[in-house]
């Protein structure tokens, strides 16, 4: 057989020729293999391979934990209080079209969907007379305040857990200014504008 494989590679002429420098040549390239291995298996002794216990140039990845989520969060609505002396009731009768659906503005007028809402700022909270509440409203206590108003009107679901009214509420610090200028309009005899105390009571 391995004279057949030389004559295949191109050995000819003497037969017993031939046949030794086919030999030859196989055990060079046998020998050849067998130096390379236990070279290799030499070099795992004298050498031994080490995982290495970090990267050698550490790759600092920031952690993303719930602190770095509560960081993000916002806190809640923006102060307004200092801003309602200059507010525009104007744009906030134009925005109060938003809630008409639900609510009225004009004195006297009757309870919808939602309580009608004249003579609101500072109102205890669920008191209009005939309006079935909320638990979660009727229970809340405390007045509608420039403060309560701000953050209830920021995101209603947010403030009272449970309320009925079905609104995302005003993003905008201007337009709950506006809106709550327009509500403090509403009214027979309208309630104080904040003090400086209360501007800087609010800011702390």
């Amino acid at each position: 057989m391995i004279t057949g494989i030389g004559r295949h590679l191109g050995f000819s002429g003497d037969k017993g020729m031939d046949d030794l420098k086919f030999n030859k040549i196989a055990a060079g390239f046998l020998l050849a293999a067998l130096l390379a291995m236990g070279g290799y298996k030499l070099s795992e002794v004298l050498v031994p391979h080490t995982e290495l216990a970090q990267n050698a140039y550490p790759i600092e990845v920031p952690e993303t934990g719930d602190s770095v989520v509560a960081d993000a969060a916002p806190a809640g609505p923006e102060p307004i209080l200092a801003m309602l002396a200059a507010a525009d009731v104007a744009a906030g009768e134009k925005l109060s079209k938003k809630c008409t659906a639900c609510h009225v503005f004009e004195k006297g007028g009757a309870n919808k969907v939602g309580p009608a809402l004249w003579n609101i700022v500072d109102a205890a909270k669920g008191s209009k007379a005939e309006f079935g509440y909320s638990e979660a409203l009727a229970n809340a206590g405390g007045a509608w305040d420039y403060v309560s108003l701000n953050a209830f009107l920021y995101k209603p679901k947010a403030y009272i857990s449970g309320t009925k009214m079905n609104f995302a509420g005003f993003k905008k610090p201007e337009d709950r200014a506006n809106m709550i200028a327009y509500l403090r309009s509403n009214a027979d005899s309208q309630a104080a504008l904040p003090t400086d105390a209360d501007i800087a009571a609010e800011t702390q």
